[in-house]
């Protein structure tokens, strides 16, 4: 008897194009004036980022992982990745001045590029490891890089929504607005100085791990 043919479109495999047919949106929604659109973008990237942990689980726990699983999962990701951190690049650098974004606050190029040059190219690293019958599985420096990494993008996106709301709510002369601007302004930096940090990091413990395979 033949074995059954395995589901394509499980749970997880239908989450996953759900996170890939909602990066247009959340790639448009910081363009549009207000500050709703803004944490309707950020609402939208938590639960994409929630389930992109769910659906793995679900894939492992209920033994539906699929090829078309295995494809569409980093392409989701990596497309999420530049529907937040484009945006985010354009608008620290272009409304810099009606953000009242510090210096320090604004993101260069380079960074954005960095950070997903370097999903990427563990992509195909993976693919190319797999292929000589290697799994690469995500080490602890990387899980932490993703933490980070969504920690930056989501209070980069609260940052636009809070600035967008000081004026219609009347709290520009607030003192708890210009702590609040300050503090979130600070955290914002930090988060990506160290995800950035674990980027590299990552990256290079994973060649020196998988160093080897160069070699045979």
């Amino acid at each position: 008897m033949t074995a059954p043919k395995p589901k394509t479109w499980t749970v997880p495999n239908i989450l996953t194009v759900a996170r890939i047919a909602i990066t247009p949106v959340v790639a448009s929604l910081p363009f549009i004036d207000g500050y709703w659109p803004k944490l309707l973008c950020f609402v939208i990237f938590i639960a994409a980022a929630v389930t992109d942990v769910i659906d793995g689980r679900i894939a492992r726990r209920s033994n539906q992982i699929t090829d078309l699983g295995k494809i569409l999962d980093p392409i989701a990701d990596k497309l999420l990745l530049l529907a937040t951190l484009g945006p985010i690049w354009w608008i620290t650098k272009e409304r810099q001045a009606l953000y009242d974004i510090p210096v320090w606050g604004s993101v260069p190029l380079w960074v954005c590029l960095l950070l997903i040059g370097r999903e990427i190219a563990m992509t195909v690293f993976r693919a190319w490891a797999q292929s000589r019958g290697v799994v690469i599985a995500a080490g602890h420096a990387g899980k932490m890089k993703a933490v980070l990494q969504n920690v930056f993008i989501g209070g980069t996106l609260t940052w636009f929504a809070f600035r967008d709301m000081v004026r219609p709510l009347g709290w520009e002369n607030s003192r708890f607005a210009q702590y609040w601007h300050q503090f979130h302004g600070g955290f914002v930096a930090a988060t990506l100085g160290i995800a950035l940090t674990l980027t590299i990091y990552s990256f290079v413990d994973y060649m020196v791990t998988y160093r080897k395979l160069f070699t045979t």
